[in-house]
């Protein structure tokens, strides 16, 4: 049995997730909480095995592994309800799962952590479809790290342009948070011992979870493809001219691209396709999964960031895409997040589309002063849209709610984490 690992900042932050999974408990036999390594999974499911008297164990642990390749029916018998830390090293341990949840149909019997997308591997023998409910569980969002309410998504579609916010946050604490990211290792740090986590964690992932989902061919081009899509954080994904410059195939490109997301590196954003009338691009936009790791392989630190002509503005947008979409994991509204870009170039950087199809547009601006020309994208969309449109903000680094017309407003970027659902 494993011992519940500490929280490396010294307390245990509490997770927006650790409610999910106890409500997915009370009905579900099998509930997985998946997400990238170091992301806390492990402290998360140590304090539920604790207060619910489970058993936990961890296939990290060599032993471990070989008491339940030994014997993998006996294993997941072994206690009444069992925490098993980091199913993916092990994923022919689903099939006896299966097998035990089919006779015994109590819910929460088996709490699962993972961090790749476990659904996906091919060696998967079976899954467990209507058995099992999917909790992801990504880095700390500025919200648990402050003690802040992450409500803006529920707050935008709830309130529309009537939501506002005041802010005290500057553009040096912007920075700050972009540089330290969310890991809760990288947050106990500072400085180089931060960057150097940073960089070890891509070279740990990429050694470990990438080899293990696939034989990777060219582990020099999968590095210099990471590097690429740092640069290119809240930008455009091209396969074609990744693939170009590394002098690889783009069908390589593409199976790389897919082994990032599995691990959490990185998050695709589609763009949003509707009759709006207009030509719209297809193409996709990636973020950096964490915009510490962003900064880190860019070899920026907080004084380089704020010298002219640093990649800010990719990074600060890379990283308000990413505390939103670690938002919509545990909001109460049904939405999902999309970008909109036209074959002339207007675009918004963030949209959110929720099951009724009404739309809310987000523009980052790494600007204390907000302009009617960073409404252009928003307006555009607000016309093509009409009633579906119900507001667009422009996330800007100044200190005011300000209004820009109809459905329009300038809000300062701290809203994100500081704004409480209604």
């Amino acid at each position: 049995m494993a011992r519940i690992p500490q929280s490396p900042v010294g307390k245990i932050l509490p997770r927006r997730a650790h409610d999910l999974v106890q409500e997915a408990m009370a009905d579900t036999r099998v509930v997985l909480v998946n997400g990238p390594r170091q992301s806390g999974k492990s402290t998360l499911v140590g304090q539920i095995a604790t207060s619910r008297g489970m058993t936990l164990f961890t296939l990290d642990d060599p032993k471990v592994r070989e008491a339940a390749r030994a014997d993998e029916s006996g294993f997941v018998r072994r206690a009444p309800t069992m925490v098993i830390d980091e199913i993916q090293r092990m994923p022919e341990l689903l099939l006896p799962i299966k097998a035990a949840v089919d006779v015994d149909f109590v819910p929460g019997r088996f709490l699962l952590t993972g961090s790749a997308r476990v659904l996906g591997l091919r060696a998967l023998p079976d899954t467990l479809v209507g058995r099992m409910e999917t909790i992801e569980l990504w880095p700390l969002s500025q919200g648990e790290i402050d003690g802040a309410p992450d409500g803006f998504v529920d707050a935008a579609f709830a309130l529309g342009p009537d939501l506002e916010h005041r802010s005290d946050e500057d553009i040096d604490g912007y920075i700050a948070r972009i540089v330290r990211g969310g890991f809760p290792e990288a947050v106990a740090r500072t400085g180089r011992r931060r960057a150097q986590f940073l960089k070890g964690y891509v070279g740990d992932l990429v050694n470990r979870d990438v080899v293990q989902l696939s034989e990777i061919e060219r582990g020099p081009q999968m590095r210099a493809l990471i590097d690429m899509l740092a640069v290119r954080s809240g930008n455009l994904l091209v396969p074609g001219k990744l693939a170009s410059d590394l002098e690889i195939s783009q069908h390589t490109v593409q199976s790389y691209l897919y082994l990032l997301e599995e691990v959490y590196l990185i998050k695709r954003i589609p763009a949003l396709i509707r009759n709006l009338g207009t030509r719209t691009t297809h193409t996709q936009k990636v973020a950096m999964a964490d915009s510490g790791i962003a900064a880190a392989l860019l070899s920026q630190d907080e004084a380089s960031l704020r010298r002219i002509g640093s990649p800010l503005g990719g990074l600060l947008e890379g990283f308000v895409a990413m505390e939103i979409a670690r938002q919509l994991s545990w909001s109460e509204t049904d939405a999902e997040m999309f970008h909109y870009r036209t074959k002339d170039q207007v675009e918004v950087d963030v949209v959110l589309q929720n099951r009724r199809r009404e739309v809310v547009g987000v523009e980052v601006k790494a600007s204390a002063t907000p302009k009617a020309e960073d409404f252009r994208g928003l307006r555009h969309l607000a016309e093509r849209l009409g009633d579906d449109f119900l507001a667009g903000y422009v996330l800007y680094t100044g200190d005011e709610t300000l209004s820009f017309g109809p459905k329009l407003r300038a809000l300062p970027i701290s809203a994100v984490w500081q704004v409480a659902k209604p």
